[in-house]
């Protein structure tokens, strides 16, 4: 199972910037899927997950900036950024918790740099 991430990219403050993620290789499916980031220094941090329920959850840092969104019977996530931040600084990772298994699986990551 390969989660392969799309976007990213260096933006200035207030910008907007969209990352992509789908899984290739194999028909997979997750019991969630979302994105994680690491900014140099810090440990992973959730930044939002979309359940197969359709139940979205945001980190309160990104919460009315971000947008997380699931194309339909597909393993593919689209995590919409708006009003980016110099704080928003990081590797974003594409993470996908598998079913029935309940293992998590990660992208190798992707870089948004906020700066002006």
């Amino acid at each position: 199972v390969q989660l392969e991430e799309s976007g990213g990219g260096l933006v200035q403050p207030g910008e907007s910037l969209n990352l992509s993620c789908a899984v290739s290789g194999t028909v997979f499916l997750f019991n969630s899927m979302g994105w994680y980031r690491q900014s140099p220094g810090n440990q992973r941090e959730l930044v939002a997950t979309i359940a197969k329920s359709g139940e979205t959850n945001y980190a309160d840092s990104v919460k009315g900036r971000f947008s997380l969104s699931q194309e339909a019977r597909k393993n593919v996530v689209h995590l919409q950024m708006s009003g980016l931040r110099f704080e928003d600084t990081a590797i974003y990772y594409c993470y996908g918790n598998g079913w029935p298994s309940g293992n998590d699986y990660w992208g190798q990551g992707t870089q948004v740099t906020v700066s002006s």
